[in-house]
């Protein structure tokens, strides 16, 4: 058998001319992989909420493969080999919005994006707490917001803009002896605080106020947790909050409503439309 398996091999990478559908069916698909394989740069898709940032790249890498005639029992070891491509500042499951790829040597490029600014919309609820800092976790706290005020809450946002301090969630994508912390949590390991370090905010605005939900406009700089902010937030007003809804409307260059592509869009013509090159 693997003496056919070269020959077919061979006979497909012959030309393209005078041959079968089948085998120019062949050739087309060689040339998208090819292709595929030769794109350097950036940019960006569409993240749903409910899927991880890796489930979501490794989605967009099997569709674009699929696109190429790639198919193997073994995608992720497949994927790895034939196509180089990562992401740009993970989003949580539960958020939204743009999510930077990189393809090729535009992976060398990531670590821009993961200290560059990027603005989030976020509904936050007050009277709730939970273990997570966002609506997927357990509710561990429940107290009364009604003495806090539209007025209240605009105050207490001026001291959580510009260079501040902050403790990353417990549940996040830091990593403790090379495991996330929030995959240790969930093995039921004991996982400690990170210290708190400097972040920037460049813009924070209370855009809607309906207790117990409200909605902020958030521009940040690498590093930041916008769940962290909205539990600080809730206990700086003698109560407590967590993120109801979070959607990543710009990372660097890249803006929701301009550049992202959405699934339907996943696919080598339309990426090359989008791509900014290195």
């Amino acid at each position: 058998s693997s003496s056919s398996s070269s020959s077919s091999s061979s006979s497909s990478s012959m030309k393209c001319n005078d041959t079968s559908d089948d085998e120019t069916r062949v050739c087309g698909n060689m040339s998208t992989l090819a292709k595929l394989q030769s794109l350097n740069g950036l940019f960006a898709i569409y993240k749903k909420q409910g899927p991880t940032s890796a489930d979501v790249l490794n989605t967009l890498k099997e569709t674009l493969l699929k696109e190429a005639g790639e198919h193997n029992p073994n995608p992720r070891k497949r994927r790895k080999q034939s196509l180089k491509m990562g992401h740009g500042g993970t989003l949580d499951s539960a958020a939204s919005g743009v999510l930077v790829i990189g393809v090729g040597n535009g992976t060398k490029m990531l670590s821009t994006m993961l200290t560059g600014s990027k603005k989030y919309v976020a509904v936050g609820e007050l009277g709730k707490a939970t273990d997570t800092l966002d609506a997927t976790g357990s509710v561990t706290l429940e107290k009364d917001f009604g003495h806090i005020t539209r007025l209240d809450m605009e105050e207490k946002l001026k001291s959580f803009t510009g260079d501040i301090m902050q403790v990353p969630p417990l549940y996040s994508a830091l990593k403790k002896d090379g495991q996330r912390l929030s995959v240790l949590l969930k093995k039921g390991h004991k996982v400690e605080a990170k210290p708190a370090r400097p972040v920037t905010v460049n813009n924070l605005s209370l855009q809607e106020f309906k207790p117990p939900l409200f909605t902020l406009d958030i521009e940040c700089g690498g590093g930041f947790y916008v769940r962290s902010l909205v539990d600080d937030l809730g206990k700086a007003l003698s109560s407590c909050a967590h993120v109801k809804e979070l959607i990543r409307t710009k990372q660097g260059q890249f803006t929701l409503e301009e550049h992202t592509l959405h699934e339907e869009h996943w696919t080598l013509e339309h990426i090359l439309q989008a791509l900014q090159p290195c």
